[in-house]
């Protein structure tokens, strides 16, 4: 029997949602997170496909059901707040661009988070410094808390992943970036939104977005930009809002009262957007999940079906080898490998499609939106909404770790 101790770094929805699955197996888990506490707020984020599929086997779809944020889908609008194109939520059965599940990221980490107490050991507010292995473990340094010995270590750290950095290299060897920037925050102050997830575009390309929270009263906007590598301190907020403030000077639209409401916010948030792109996802006695191991980027609309699928498959295949990770950490890439691939794919345009440069493009690409339930455009946006759904999910004996604990008794 393997040591059944295993560290995850992160406490956003892909390190609870596996610690969740590691407990039924009978797997010891402590959790490490960053944050000192679980985010609250956040953007919205699908549940959709296969991942749906995952909540539905924790027993936790009707809870997050009532956590889903009503929105009656995407519109597009132009500098005066004229629509010039919708998709709404019911469109491609339910999977569109806006699915028929959203939930505030903070919610539903929040509920993987309560589904894994009691029995699971957080350390919050500290870090992951150094892993150290061994043929019998990995012993972990911390940033506040003291040293320990665990069988194995996760990272499900986001993109910007400090395991994935100890245990594979520097960010720029991992992480293919898009040459995007984004902003999220909360505003709160009323908008006549309608219910739509509203997005205007800009030339250069910008992108400003405004979306109904769960809350009343409680709007979620995001600003993103286009731009080559950028240096910016990622702990110097008002220096980042200044960044934004500038690139959005003179953008129509609700823009202004956006760029005022981002300076008190309470959650801003800004970031680049990347692709993780590795051959592999384990170092010896180290793994990767969800963002820190095969980030999608948020344009695909698929990195919480990989985060809780990936959760799924490697707490499965862990319990499946009764703990041994040289059997266990192989099927996890063989399982996930193709769904992760063509979960990467970006949607036609890519990241000019999102953030078109100029007029032209941003009328165009109104034109083609408002085709989204017509051939040929039905069939490509179709399938880009399929692949979430696109893996047979296993069904596991997770009563393996739990058994042989058992039965060394």
């Amino acid at each position: 029997m393997q040591n059944t101790d295993v560290l995850i770094s992160g406490g956003g929805i892909a390190g609870p949602a596996l610690a969740y699955w590691l407990r039924t197996a009978g797997f010891t888990v402590t959790v490490v997170e960053r944050a000192p506490s679980p985010r609250p707020g956040g953007q919205t984020v699908d549940l959709r496909g296969a991942g749906r599929t995952v909540v539905e086997r924790m027993g936790l779809m009707d809870r997050a059901r009532e956590l889903s944020v009503d929105q009656r889908g995407l519109a597009f609008v132009d500098a005066s707040g004229r629509v010039t194109a919708r998709m709404p939520a019911d469109s491609f059965g339910g999977e569109g661009i806006v699915s028929e599940i959203e939930i505030l990221r903070g919610d539903l980490g929040r509920l993987m988070y309560e589904s894994t107490l009691p029995g699971t050991e957080y350390l919050f507010d500290d870090t992951v410094t150094g892993l150290v292995q061994d043929d019998d473990g990995v012993d972990v340094t911390f940033e506040k808390a003291a040293p320990r010995r665990f069988g194995l270590v996760v990272g499900a750290d986001g993109l910007h992943s400090a395991v994935r950095a100890l245990a594979f290299g520097p960010e720029s060897a991992c992480v293919r970036p898009l040459d995007l920037y984004t902003a999220w925050f909360t505003v709160t102050e009323e908008m006549d939104l309608d219910g739509w997830f509203q997005m205007h575009n800009a030339p250069g390309g910008l992108v400003a977005s405004a979306r109904p929270g769960r809350l009343p009263g409680e709007v979620k906007a995001g600003l993103s930009f286009r731009s080559g590598p950028l240096r910016y301190d990622r702990r110097d907020a008002a220096a980042q809002q200044q960044l934004i403030a500038q690139r959005f000077a003179g953008a129509g639209w609700e823009v202004p009262r956006l760029l005022r409401a981002m300076r008190t916010a309470p959650d801003f948030f800004f970031d680049s957007m990347g692709q993780v792109r590795l051959d592999h996802w384990s170092q010896g006695r180290v793994v990767l999940l969800g963002d820190a191991g095969y980030c999608p980027t948020p344009l695909t609309g698929l990195g919480t079906s990989l985060a809780l699928v990936g959760a799924y498959v490697l707490a499965g295949e862990l319990a499946t080898a009764d703990g041994d990770h040289r059997v266990a950490f192989p099927n996890y890439d063989r399982v996930m490998r193709p769904y992760v691939t063509r979960a990467q794919q970006l949607p036609p345009g890519g990241a000019s499609g999102y953030a078109p440069a100029g007029a032209l493009a941003i009328r165009l690409r109104d034109l083609s939106m408002r085709s989204m339930n017509r051939w040929p455009m039905r069939n490509l946006m179709a399938a880009q909404f399929a692949k979430a759904d696109d893996i047979a999910l296993p069904d596991y004996d997770r009563t393996a770790v739990r058994q042989s604990e058992d039965g060394g008794r």
